[in-house]
């Protein structure tokens, strides 16, 4: 059993064993096997939440998918992400013949076959992809979102010199190595938190002896972070809801309709003017954005229809209509969920897949609607100056 990988801690009466794995590693599955069996461990822990272990060990787990649910409770954006990851893991596998998590999968096979407690000690994924989302504002999510689809859809192979470089990160940095250069904000919800967060997860998981099996870029941090109390409740918060763009997307609108029912009462042709130019230029970038997702004809006119009055009203975004009107209209089949895992792969899996395809029309319709409003708040204005001010 080489000990290369392997750290040892020990510490109030505590034995520690951190083996730093590589999640595209082969030979990494085997040493975890090895140091189980070899340790006997009274706990092992891995560096999975509960939905990603259940993604794992439950293989029918999208068919129990409500898509109205994911619509309703405004998780599209989150779920398209996690996807799109999942396609990122599954290029990987194929190109290097490998499994990506196969080390997880055997700790949790040898801790079965050992008798230790299986400790599952990462954070919620949704509750780190919410830290980050709130860590990068509106700019950063857009370039966010683009870095992940260009990540999954560049068919460019992966050199042997990047597989290196993942074999030392943890999977989701690897896929956002280029994104965290660009906001090394980013770091802290990604790696620091994580380690914070999986140190105190050890250091109470039950026993005297704890095998942890860990992607190696968490071993450094971890180290430093058991020998501290972190708070878990704390780290497991969803970030605070900002005032800010509550207040901005209360304040365009109101803003909009004062200069449109004044030019009414100024200049009622300026006015019908006004009104027009606000509908067209929302409607046609909503529209647009259905289009692109293949929005069946009535979910592209929903979006059409609703896109002027939703970016008037805050609180509901024209994305969740189209949504809900193509969820109804091409409801998705019990095979679109089994065949999820198989359909991200591809660009064309994407697009055909009933499941992926809705929240592609959520996440287009409402870019769509968002640069209309910019677009057509911005000429409101400008005619308002001309016509009215000028």
């Amino acid at each position: 059993m080489s000990e290369q990988n392997i750290t040892r801690l020990h510490l109030e009466g505590k034995e520690y064993i951190l083996i730093g794995t590589a999640h595209v590693s082969k030979r990494s599955a085997e040493e975890v096997k090895e140091v189980i069996e070899a340790e006997q461990p009274d706990s092992v822990c891995i560096e999975l939440d509960n939905q990603r272990y259940q993604s794992i060990t439950e293989g029918n787990k999208w068919k129990d998918m409500d898509i109205f649910k994911v619509i309703k409770e405004k998780k599209a954006t989150l779920l398209l992400m996690n996807l799109l990851i999942s396609s990122f893991q599954k290029r990987i596998a194929k190109q290097f013949d490998i499994k990506p998590g196969q080390e997880m999968i055997q700790g949790i096979e040898s801790a079965k076959d050992v008798g230790a407690e299986l400790v599952l000690a990462d954070r919620n994924i949704q509750t780190t992809f919410a830290r980050i989302w709130h860590n990068i504002g509106l700019s950063g999510k857009a370039k966010l979102l683009m870095q992940i689809i260009y990540s999954v859809f560049n068919k460019e192979e992966i050199s042997e010199e990047e597989l290196d470089k993942m074999k030392s990160q943890d999977m989701l940095h690897s896929m956002l190595d280029e994104f965290t250069a660009t906001f090394p904000r980013l770091k802290v919800p990604l790696i620091d938190e994580r380690d914070q967060y999986l140190a105190q997860k050890i250091k109470e998981a039950p026993g005297d002896k704890i095998v942890a099996v860990l992607g190696a870029a968490h071993v450094p941090g971890i180290k430093e972070q058991i020998k501290k109390e972190n708070d878990i409740e704390e780290l497991s918060k969803r970030p605070p809801k900002s005032k800010t763009p509550a207040i901005i997307g209360w304040s365009i609108p109101l803003i909009i309709l004062g200069i449109i029912i004044y030019s009414f009462y100024a200049n009622p042709e300026v006015g019908v003017n006004l009104t027009m130019s606000w509908i067209i230029w929302n409607a046609l970038f909503a529209g647009i954005g259905a289009t692109v997702a293949l929005a069946h004809p009535l979910t592209i006119l929903a979006a059409i229809v609703i896109a002027p009055f939703s970016s008037l009203y805050p609180l509901l975004a024209a994305g969740w209509v189209a949504g809900f009107v193509e969820a109804y209209l091409r409801k998705p089949k019990v095979a679109d969920f089994e065949n999820l895992s198989d359909d991200v792969y591809t660009v064309k899996g994407f697009w055909n897949n009933k499941v992926t395809r809705i929240l592609l029309i959520i996440v287009l319709t409402n870019l769509g609607s968002t640069i209309g409003t910019a677009v057509g708040g911005a000429d409101v204005v400008r005619q308002f100056i001309q016509n009215i001010l000028g």
